[in-house]
């Protein structure tokens, strides 16, 4: 018996091919909007910022960007200073895309490597290492 797709509104169904294609479209416009310097706030000044994704919206109206300064200093001060340069980003972006439409962007601290690191920290701990120790000593 062949399987029904499952529909659209699905909540765990992943992003659709054309998701993933206008994301990454999307992170290296920012991207090279971000190198250029052309967005001019001193909480943005001579601040290396990673874009680590963009997911947009399926209806494509809306894109969450997910980024983080580098060495994540001062992220909630430069993710403030984006979002209140959102419009001005947006047209630049307008300029460099061949989409319909512009989307919208929110954009969010990426906790990934902060996670990342903890995770490091933890299996890099007296107690795990104990623990694989006592394992390893059993027969």
């Amino acid at each position: 018996m062949p399987r029904r797709p499952q529909s659209r509104n699905a909540p765990n169904v992943g992003p659709t091919q054309r998701q993933l294609r206008v994301g990454e479209m999307l992170r290296h416009a920012l991207s090279e909007i971000l190198i250029r310097g052309d967005v001019r706030d001193p909480e943005l000044n001579g601040v290396p910022i990673t874009i680590t994704q963009v997911k947009p919206s399926p209806d494509m109206r809306h894109a969450t960007v997910f980024c983080e300064p580098l060495g994540g200093k001062n992220a909630e001060q430069v993710i403030e200073a984006l979002n209140r340069h959102r419009g001005f980003i947006r047209g630049l972006m307008g300029k460099m895309i061949e989409l319909k439409f512009t989307p919208d962007l929110r954009f969010i601290e990426d906790t990934s490597f902060a996670e990342a690191q903890k995770i490091e920290d933890l299996l890099k701990s007296e107690r795990v290492a104990r623990d694989l120790k006592a394992q390893d000593d059993e027969p």
